[in-house]
């Protein structure tokens, strides 16, 4: 039984959780705002109490890699990184697109050829996504994209494109099309990480624990401050 620690920052909600064999033993959420900081490490210690009151033992660490905030995919990786590193287990880096795309498959009503459309919101009327099969494979890869009328008008197939996530909002303003159903109230959460990290756990799938960065999928772009005098 693969015991697995769950970690996901990508967005504004905070979360780990423990789980092993397809359940989920704990988890603890925070959907207040940018708390990861001051929230992520209690959210761990909280776990693996848990686990150790269980007489369980750590079998890896898996994290939300993103797209998402660059503060949040920082904070979290962190934490894994260094957890991983002292407990000496395996780090599982998840996709934030595909566990919130899982969370639809797992969660709501489908259809086999239905596209999930995940959306992460991006500055302005740009958003990142993807777009996946119910196998997940990718029938458009992850990128930045920037909303217009035509934006998933070249998807294949004639199933249902299914949008979700925080990104999704903006794309009502824009994208009018029969093919395009809405599923509200979809956020990444460390819960939903249960089915990739397992998978990429047995497949002994595992990330550097000294190199491996976010996918952020663009640059960082700060914003200059403005002169006071």
């Amino acid at each position: 039984m693969a015991v697995i620690l769950n970690i996901e920052t990508s967005t504004n909600v905070c979360s780990a959780a423990l789980t092993a064999e397809g359940m989920i033993l704990c988890h603890f959420e925070d959907f207040h705002g940018q708390n990861h900081a001051a929230l992520l490490s209690g959210y761990v210690k909280r776990c693996l109490d848990w686990m150790r009151e269980h007489e369980m033992t750590l079998d890896a660490v898996a994290v939300s890699m993103g797209p998402g905030s660059y503060t949040g995919l920082r904070i979290g990786l962190s934490e894994a990184k260094g957890l991983a590193f002292s407990l000496d287990v395996p780090l599982i880096g998840v996709s934030t697109l595909q566990l919130m795309a899982v969370h639809v498959m797992f969660n709501h009503d489908v259809e086999p050829d239905d596209i999930f459309v995940p959306m992460i919101d991006a500055r302005r009327m740009e958003v990142y996504t993807a777009a996946y099969d119910m196998a997940l494979n990718p029938v458009m890869e992850p990128q930045p994209l920037i909303l217009s009328e035509d934006s998933f008008s070249g998807l294949p197939g004639t199933g249902r494109l299914l949008l979700f996530g925080n990104g999704s909002d903006k794309s009502r303003e824009v994208i009018v099309s029969p093919r395009v159903h809405y599923v509200a109230d979809v956020v990444p959460l460390a819960s939903d990480m249960v089915a990739l990290a397992e998978r990429d756990f047995a497949a002994r799938r595992f990330i550097d624990l000294a190199y491996s960065t976010p996918d952020y999928l663009k640059d960082f772009q700060g914003v200059k401050p403005k002169k006071m005098f």
